[in-house]
């Protein structure tokens, strides 16, 4: 008995993906990866740089040679390893404006090679999610687009890319998240569409994922009546082992996307919920953005060992999921590092190319004003990042001169600031925030001359002297504009 209790304890820990905070590793998660942990997620928090988180990695692995070590590091807007400066790369909807799958798969392969010299060998990533909602405050240029096919050719070309590296892919969330106006970090998104439409619209990305042979695939905290009007995605069998294992043959990993998100937190709790993602038929629990403890991982442990003594949780499906976790952890060992070779210009290249311009492109010669009207970021992104291309522009043109704006008095405001200045308005999902879009008013109203620079989706009909749609807010998009506005590139 005492044998089959440590089986259940060590599997309940198997499954778990926590987080924890500093830059170092604590003291609690080094004993319970000797228990029997077998994954471990890190966050911003966790990485000021390459040689900081290869020790941290080398640290991990002395206790445990085969861990896990996850990131959530898509490249653009959302950015783990550049999180104090912003990415090096262009995020998911630059590379669909491109639409060069060669460049798609190079651009996840140089992310790859970075992480997987760090000692990175699971990124969840990519978002597989068809962005047909242009209001959806969580996704937006996080996906290669609104069309299922673009979006499915990308998606695999980006997990054939991050995998050469020897870094599992995470294709996510299932069964996509991308026709929602909710975000569900907040509360419980609801997409109200007949089978046929998910068919045809959101899953062709992760039939392509798994035909590209992606080793993860994580889950949308989201209800979808047609598949199952009861749970979320993340616990509902339906979804996970009917559809995903089932209609869809996947063999995988399947990971839940952050278990502390409130769709899941507020309504279930995240033990409860913990229980039931296993039981429907998930393998791996994501938790450690926001509760990132001991105490939390124990919580979870005792959950799920309880749940198997009372027969809520069957125990093989406990070891199944486990063992799931084990066999990833043995693909990443078997993979040989340092195949690739660096390719350090891709992203600013793929910037580049993503870039489009609307009207008639005069260099600026003189150091303008950049006003930047920065929106709350949700929390994917997070707002420790920096975005925009005040930085950038100074670089080539010194001189310039930045500053932030928000809310009912953003235009006014800015106009004042920027004297006689050429004003260079930058803005992020103009669409989405009213605020916004009346601040770029006021200002054309004013100086016809300004020169609009998009950082998000580009819904909004471009306005402006001179309209820049970077696609994306990574640091090299910014970058690429500010080269295109200074007449360098």
């Amino acid at each position: 008995m005492a044998l089959a209790e440590t089986t259940v304890d060590r599997d309940a820990l198997a499954v778990l993906q926590p987080g924890f905070t500093g830059t170092t590793a604590p003291d609690w998660l080094l004993r319970r990866l000797d228990e029997g942990l077998a994954a471990v997620g890190l966050f911003g928090r966790n990485i000021t740089g390459p040689r900081q988180l290869a020790d941290l990695t080398a640290e991990l692995r002395k206790v445990r040679p085969d861990v896990l070590v996850a990131v959530d590091e898509e490249g653009g807007d959302v950015t783990r390893l550049e999180a104090r400066q912003g990415s090096s790369f262009p995020g998911n909807l630059a590379l669909g404006v491109v639409d060069d799958t060669v460049l798609t798969s190079g651009v996840a392969a140089e992310l790859g090679r970075r992480l997987a010299a760090c000692g990175v060998n699971l990124d969840w990533a990519p978002s597989a999610d068809v962005n047909t909602d242009p209001g959806n405050p969580v996704i937006g240029v996080r996906s290669f687009g609104a069309d299922p096919a673009l979006a499915a050719r990308h998606t695999a070309a980006y997990v054939t890319g991050l995998q050469s590296a020897g870094v599992a892919a995470c294709a996510k969330h299932f069964p996509g998240h991308g026709d929602t106006s909710v975000d569900s970090h907040e509360s419980l998104p609801r997409i109200d569409v007949p089978y046929d439409v998910l068919a045809g619209r959101d899953l062709p990305p992760f039939r392509a994922a798994i035909d590209a042979g992606v080793r993860a695939i994580m889950t949308a905290h989201i209800l979808t009546p047609a598949l199952d009007a009861g749970r979320p995605a993340t616990l509902s069998r339906a979804v996970l082992t009917d559809l995903l294992r089932g209609d869809l043959g996947y063999d995988g990993l399947i990971i839940t996307d952050g278990m502390e998100m409130r769709a899941v937190a507020a309504t279930y709790g995240v033990e409860r919920g913990a229980v039931l993602a296993i039981a429907a038929g998930a393998d791996a629990i994501c938790v450690g953005g926001g509760l990132a403890d001991d105490a939390t991982v124990c919580r979870l442990r005792d959950a799920l060992v309880a749940a198997v003594r009372a027969g809520e949780l069957a125990e093989e499906r406990l070891a199944d999921a486990a063992g799931r976790v084990r066999a990833l952890a043995r693909w990443t060992a078997s993979r040989t590092p340092g195949g690739l070779v660096a390719n350090p210009g891709i992203g600013l290249e793929a910037a580049h190319r993503a870039l489009r311009v609307t009207g008639q492109l005069t260099p600026l010669t003189a150091a303008p004003y950049v006003a930047g009207f920065t929106p709350v970021a949700n929390i994917a992104v997070g707002d420790e990042t920096p975005w925009g291309l005040g930085p950038a522009l100074a670089g080539l043109l010194p001189g310039t001169l930045t500053g932030t704006f928000a809310g009912a008095d953003a235009g006014t405001s800015a106009l004042a600031a920027a004297g006689g200045r050429r004003i260079v308005a930058v803005v992020r999902d103009e669409h989405r925030h009213s605020w916004m879009s009346a601040a770029v008013t006021t200002l054309l109203r004013a100086r016809p001359d300004t020169v609009i620079v998009e950082m998000g989706v580009p819904h909004a009909p471009p306005r402006g002297a001179v309209h820049l749609a970077t696609h994306g807010a990574a640091r090299v998009c910014g970058v690429a504009a500010a080269e295109v506005l200074a007449g360098v590139r």
